[in-house]
């Protein structure tokens, strides 16, 4: 890529102290773009099969995208990808903050960290060099005390006592941004890594800036003018799902057993704005702004963001949003993930109801929970076996039919039982459970448009192409936030009970046959601005169709890994709660073995979930 790109990485070994650069491959850095597929490209070839993730080889990458540090609209993010010490394949993780556009200034595209250092260090990456600095006194340190007392000036990426202890879902913490998902800060505190810091001046070269300064400016107001990035999302942040997927009846609730409560509202985002809200904050270059920033009983708090609520809160039987608030505030300073620690906390307070377990755990009980979590980081007591997540859990105690998870990774807050088309998702997403590989729910249960949320019709083509965008838009770093405006706001404003409106659901739930055309047709348009600003900011034009092929190339190589790593089609599952358990009378339970069907077929797979040597070469992918 001419734009875009240092075409420079960062290799450290922590054991010998070795830190060089080296240039990238720069046929790999055309193939996968940058952010997630250069980060699973380079796990792929840096890693013998079967490597344990706590192995001193393994490698922690944090890489950045070519809109990275150019002020692109949303793109201020960095991706952290290793092999997930709680599900055994891919692991990667995306994060906002101040360390991406630093690491890119710099001068690097990505860092890829090696070996184990004996003793707690920290990198410190500058555009003048790189060295390792001794962490000792910040072992033990949570992660808004390490950020105080590092450097000033230096974007940063940190980890708390849970990735010290080897928490599998711990999480890296940039500013008050959470690289949460996989334990990506399990596999950093096991090389004796405190953190990651960087600094630099360097331009980002731009092959066309008169173009991207152009398609900035448009783009930035398109966003600020669209009703949900720059309505909903501003008005209530991500807490506005709270009483959309009460209303859909599929927000966790006392681990999965019911998709609402009458306290539910208790959660709501209108009610955190109307009562709690001191201001709003955004990442480094995102005009949307959907961070909450709260202040009650005299000090400031990091509002909880719709996942935390929706996991820590409403899952647990919690509905004091200051509780919650805080609770989420804490995963954070330990460095856990508020879904995992959630889902789990759920599932063995279900456990302790059954008789299984005698922790004393109760849904409703905050002062219980706030201690669980605090025994959970430390590794403490019970908190041993909290660490390890749920499906380790349900291996050694049972209850495996009511372990909300996939592939080892514990479900986000929307029941699939209310978007089948999630389900899907859920099941095949290459990191395992995931809402963010392609965001099926918004289409059909919690945005403006709502395709058949209980029909399996037309859904394994769209999880498809929600996959594959999601891919491509993840490799350039930039949020898929942005992606909501793809919906036309006339859709917003079309009355869901009118006949115009229920036409148009009627024909996207019959449009099967379109989406397939689109996934696999290679359309030669350029759209939407992902393309554009790819094109404006490398000097080469991409199209749809060609954002759609990178995105699928990744998703793909994700899928050979894991498969290399031991996994295979019967991992494409969802827990028996969520196949045969009605949310509600009427209703069933994921349709999954029809629609993996269909899905494996429009990827290229065979009926194994295997790709196929066609898929393969057609893709041009190196295994």
């Amino acid at each position: 890529m001419s734009g875009g790109a240092m075409n420079r990485l960062l290799y450290v070994d922590l054991g010998t102290g070795r830190i060089e650069e080296r240039a990238p491959d720069l046929k790999d850095m055309e193939l996968y773009i940058g952010g997630r597929g250069l980060g699973a490209r380079l796990l792929y070839d840096l890693t013998p099969a079967k490597l344990d993730p706590f192995d001193e080889r393994m490698p922690l990458i944090f890489s950045a995208g070519p809109l990275t540090g150019t002020n692109a609209p949303q793109s201020n993010r960095f991706v952290v990808t290793t092999k997930s010490p709680l599900t055994g394949a891919i692991g990667d993780s995306h994060c906002g903050g101040n360390f991406a556009t630093q690491l890119k200034r710099a001068g690097f595209d990505a860092v890829v960290i090696q070996g184990r250092s004996p003793r707690p260090v920290f990198l410190e990456i500058t555009d003048q060099g790189c060295a390792l600095r001794d962490a000792s006194h910040l072992w033990g340190q949570t992660t808004s005390e390490v950020q105080r007392a590092l450097p000033a000036g230096f974007g940063m990426a940190v980890i708390g006592p849970a990735g010290e202890n080897r928490v599998r879902y711990a999480a890296i913490v940039s500013q008050r941004r959470v690289a949460g998902r996989c334990g990506t800060g399990a596999v950093m505190g096991s090389k004796n890594l405190k953190a990651v810091i960087a600094r630099g001046q360097k331009a980002i070269p731009v092959a066309d800036p008169e173009a991207f300064k152009r398609l900035q400016q448009d783009i930035t107001q398109m966003l600020l003018s669209h009703p949900m990035t720059g309505g909903v999302l501003k008005d209530l942040g991500t807490a506005n799902l709270v009483m959309t997927t009460a209303g859909r009846n599929i927000i966790p609730t006392r681990n999965f057993r019911a998709g609402q409560d009458l306290n539910t509202p208790k959660l709501a985002g209108e009610k955190m704005r109307d009562e709690l809200l001191l201001r709003a904050d955004g990442c480094l270059s995102c005009p949307i702004r959907c961070g909450r920033h709260l202040k009650y009983d005299g000090a400031e708090h990091k509002g909880p963001e719709f996942e935390t609520i929706g996991l820590v809160g409403n899952n647990l039987g919690l509905f004091d949003l200051k509780v919650v608030t805080e609770l989420g505030e804490l995963c954070d300073d330990l460095g856990l993930d508020t879904i995992s620690c959630g889902n789990t906390l759920g599932f063995a307070a279900e456990l302790c109801e059954r008789g299984v377990l005698d922790w004393g755990l109760r849904f409703g009980d905050a002062a219980g929970f706030r201690a669980a979590i605090e025994r959970t980081a430390a590794r403490e007591g019970f908190g041993a076996e909290l660490a390890e997540g749920t499906r380790r859990l349900a291996q050694k105690f049972g209850g495996g039919e009511y372990a909300i998870q996939v592939k080892g990774l514990e479900l986000p807050a929307y029941d699939p039982r209310g978007c089948v088309g999630q389900g899907l998702e859920y099941a095949t997403s290459n990191r395992g459970g995931c809402h963010i590989r392609g965001s099926t729910m918004y289409l059909e249960a919690t945005g403006p448009v709502s395709i058949d949320p209980h029909s399996p019709r037309a859904k394994p083509p769209l999880v498809v192409l929600q996959q594959n965008t999601n891919a491509a838009v993840s490799s350039l770093c930039m949020c898929y936030f942005s992606a909501y405006a793809m919906i036309p706001p006339a859709i917003f404003r079309m009355d869901p009970n009118g006949l115009p409106y229920r036409a148009l659901m009627g024909l996207l739930d019959r449009a099967g046959p379109v989406l397939k055309r689109v996934v696999t047709g290679g359309n030669p348009l350029q759209i939407v601005w992902f393309e554009k600003f790819l094109s404006a900011v490398t000097g080469k034009r991409y199209s749809m169709g060609d954002l759609n092929r990178i995105g699928e190339r990744v998703f793909c190589l994700e899928r050979l890994y894991n498969l290399r790593e031991g996994l295979s089609g019967a991992d494409d599952a969802l827990p028996r709660r969520l196949l045969e358990e009605p949310l509600s009378e009427g209703t069933g339970g994921v349709p999954l073995e029809a629609m993996l069907r269909e899905y494996y077929a429009i990827r290229g797979w065979d009926e194994r979930g295997v790709p196929s040597e066609k898929t393969v070469r057609r893709l041009g992918i190196r295994t």
